[in-house]
């Protein structure tokens, strides 16, 4: 079952794990405070694989482990600003989500967020939606939207293809 991203900006294929990681990381690299990507797709799809690029171009130190914080939810990791990575796969109810922090992380820290369609209330107007899915021939693809100025502007970045 493929996921509906409304008013899908652009289309991007990922040709492998380090493609889309390389892809990540020059978005990663022009971050900032206050940014919010928001990651949807199905289990498999590639999710943590592009929030581990995030992290390189963020500047995460590579001694950091950047795993999906499955049960953790949140973890945050040093760079060149402060990275938030959480994951509300295993949420099973909004009012889990104050004491998470989330929306204080906004405000301090890039931010990207896992399974994001479980509770779109909880982002932000102005953020970069991400659907990853896998293809019938098992090519990744990226559909990206932004809602808001700035993610808006993310999502034509991410069309840009100089390096």
């Amino acid at each position: 079952m493929t996921q509906e991203l409304p008013q899908a900006q652009v289309t991007i294929p990922l040709v492998d794990a380090e493609k889309t990681q390389q892809l990540a990381a020059r978005l990663g690299r022009v971050l900032r405070v206050g940014d919010v990507i928001a990651l949807t797709g199905p289990l498999g799809a590639g999710k943590t694989t592009f929030v581990q690029g995030l992290a390189r171009g963020l500047e995460v130190p590579a001694e950091r482990h950047v795993a999906s914080p499955t049960f953790a939810l949140v973890n945050e990791h040093p760079g060149r600003i402060a990275f938030v990575h959480v994951d509300f796969y295993r949420i099973r109810a909004a009012a889990e989500l104050p004491e998470l922090g989330i929306e204080e992380a906004y405000d301090r820290a890039a931010t990207a967020i896992e399974w994001a369609e479980r509770f779109p209330e909880w982002l932000p107007d102005d953020a970069l939606h991400l659907l990853l899915e896998v293809a019938s021939d098992g090519t990744r693809l990226l559909h990206a939207r932004g809602s808001g100025p700035r993610g808006r502007e993310l999502a034509l970045f991410l069309t840009d293809p100089s390096p």
